[in-house]
């Protein structure tokens, strides 16, 4: 597969980074096209749309590089509401610190951020309007509805007042995109997604929000992805409600009945396989083990027969009652058995950060599914995020990843620890300029020196 790309504008780094941007069957709600009225058909849509496509200005922290930066990101977004409700990207507004977004007819307006959720990067704004006013918006529709071949429209404002289009086709209305699928499929088109376009709409013949642009390709060919309005609709009364998605964890590892990437087929019809269990996960102790066929959840029938089956069944169990029990009906053995689960709340997804700016580098907290291979290592703590060059962190050895076990024999196993004890090196600098740093490397402790005695800021 290609090379994708996050359709979202950074300052100095632009696009070439990746990762900063009804029911099946039923009849298309699109108007049969003929070659004479297409370009008004075309018209027609983007007149309905253009006055909800707004121009979303993000001013977010970033820890990257070694040190908290305030970076300017810029991206698109559609009104899908009259009280100024806006549907963007996660990777859009993720820890932003001031948003602001312009609309169709040049008024500019800050935003807070309702909602958001990583795992299906989707987030909901609201416009900060004047009292008693009303803002034009989309109508969101039914992705369920599109068919390959259909025609679609990829719109943003990715420069600002000026607003977008692009033409093109669904090439997949299912599309499988390896981990990046989580809970759900994406729409792809060639309808070309644009620099600073996610967060833009997906719009068919009839002037509909069919999805949010999201992806697109680095090199080759155009091709586009976009979360379809199925996944919007099903998510936005939580992050209405809750101002996130409360995903359930079940810590099942599931896999298709038909696997073709690993060259394994089961001989069963219906199901999907637990290929593992997360360790201390609710699945675990519920006893599933491995290769234990799952077809029914609380007494609704489940099957993937291939991987594109995947993320309903996921998000399904993600959306399951947390500490309620729910009745697993699985095969083991030949043998038809039920087990009790009780999934538990996902939680984060994403571990907290923060900045130690004399050591040159920058902590974040080990959060076990944004950093499973530290999470394996230790349950929990904080480790090494980035690290700044040239630096005290850098000069003394340390790498990014490192897991910060302690310093100074001082037990590390929260942000608050690290923060303290930073302080207290900075309230007592002109004494010591030195700290012993415990680290865990690729399962490996080691000791590193710091010696934060330069102030590379100031040179």
């Amino acid at each position: 597969m290609k090379a994708l790309h996050a359709a979202v504008g950074i300052q100095a780094i632009m696009w070439m980074a990746w990762g900063c941007g009804g029911s099946p069957g039923a009849p298309s709600t699109q108007r049969p096209i003929s070659t004479g009225d297409f370009r008004q058909i075309v018209s027609s849509a983007k007149d309905k749309v253009f006055p909800a496509v707004v121009f979303v200005k993000v001013l977010r922290e970033s820890h990257e590089s070694g040190k908290k930066l305030t970076e300017e990101v810029v991206g698109s977004g559609v009104i899908i509401a009259p009280s100024g409700e806006v549907l963007t990207n996660w990777h859009v507004v993720e820890k932003a610190t001031e948003i602001r977004c312009l609309l169709f007819d040049g008024r500019a307006v800050e935003a807070k951020v309702l909602g958001s959720d990583k795992d299906t990067d989707l987030a909901l704004l609201k416009l900060q309007l004047p009292p008693d006013t009303q803002s034009p918006y989309a109508e969101l529709g039914d992705s369920t509805a599109l068919h390959e071949g259909d025609f679609v429209m990829a719109m943003g404002a990715p420069w600002g007042l000026n607003r977008s289009v692009s033409i093109g086709i669904v090439s997949c209305t299912s599309r499988f995109l390896p981990d990046m699928s989580q809970y759900s499929l994406w729409l792809q088109t060639d309808a070309a997604i644009c620099p600073g376009n996610s967060g833009g709409p997906l719009v068919n013949t009839a002037g509909q929000v069919m999805g949010i642009n999201a992806l697109g390709t680095v090199m080759g060919g155009d091709m586009g992805f976009a979360v379809p309005s199925e996944t919007i609709r099903l998510l936005l009364p939580q992050l209405r409600e809750h101002g996130k998605v409360n995903w359930s964890w079940t810590g099942l590892q599931l896999q298709p009945l038909k696997d073709f990437n690993k060259n394994i087929y089961f001989d069963a019809a219906d199901g999907v396989i637990v290929a593992e269990t997360d360790p201390e996960s609710p699945a675990r102790r519920a006893g599933i083990q491995a290769t234990d066929r799952i077809v029914k959840v609380n007494g609704q029938a489940v099957t993937a027969e291939r991987e594109e089956n995947l993320p309903a069944v996921r998000r399904m169990l993600g959306l399951l009652p947390k500490d309620q029990t729910a009745s697993l009906e699985l095969v083991r053995g030949g043998k038809v058995i039920t087990l009790a689960l009780t999934p538990r709340e996902k939680g984060k997804v994403e571990g907290e950060e923060l900045e130690c700016r004399r050591w040159d580098l920058t902590v974040k907290v080990i959060n076990q599914f944004d950093n499973p291979d530290l999470y394996f290592h230790r349950k929990s703590g904080v480790f090494v995020f980035g690290v700044k060059y040239p630096g005290n962190a850098n000069s003394a050895g340390l790498e990014r990843n490192d897991i910060l076990v302690k310093i100074d024999d001082k037990e590390i196993a929260t942000l608050e620890d690290v923060a303290a004890i930073y302080k207290e090196a900075m309230d007592n600098l002109s004494a010591r300029h030195r700290a012993v740093l415990t680290i865990l490397r690729n399962g490996l402790e080691r000791k590193v020196v710091l010696d934060y005695s330069r102030d590379y800021e100031q040179e």
